[in-house]
């Protein structure tokens, strides 16, 4: 199932990716422009908030949704992307050619992921399992409580 979490940011590459600002959440929509395995590669501005944000707290939750399934990541992120990678990310996504000259314009970030949960609301009862990555545990969520575990 681990693999299916993983497999959907392969699918779903539009997210919501979580920051904060001081002590407030900043909340946006991102997309996943390379995936290497538990690695998610990003791109964006150094002139936007967004990388300010980064900078000063690398700690971000990541979400995508489609057909009642939800998955969740959270890790640090860091911005130790090869040169080679930086530059398949611009030659794949249409969209930073039509906004920056060349791919050394804008700042990639990587967020290997940490944990990672994944919701299915679809089966009775829905599915709600949570991945710590770091560790390798895995555990089931709660779903409702006409389904707690006794």
């Amino acid at each position: 199932m681990l693999e299916k979490a993983i497999q959907f940011f392969r699918d779903h590459k539009e997210i919501a990716l979580a920051t904060c600002e001081g002590n407030l959440p900043k909340l946006r929509i991102f997309q996943v422009m390379k995936q290497e395995r538990h690695v998610l590669y990003f791109a964006t501005s150094a002139k936007k908030a967004v990388f300010q944000e980064l900078s000063q707290n690398p700690n971000v939750e990541i979400m995508a949704y489609a057909d009642n399934v939800s998955v969740r990541c959270s890790g640090m992120v860091n911005f130790n992307v090869e040169e080679d990678v930086k530059q398949w990310i611009f030659d794949h996504n249409e969209v930073l050619s039509r906004l920056y000259t060349s791919y050394d314009q804008m700042v990639y970030f990587c967020l290997p992921i940490a944990e990672i949960d994944y919701y299915d609301l679809s089966p009775t009862p829905p599915v709600n399992l949570h991945y710590d990555l770091m560790s390798g545990e895995m555990a089931e969520g709660f779903v409702g409580e006409k389904y707690k575990k006794k």
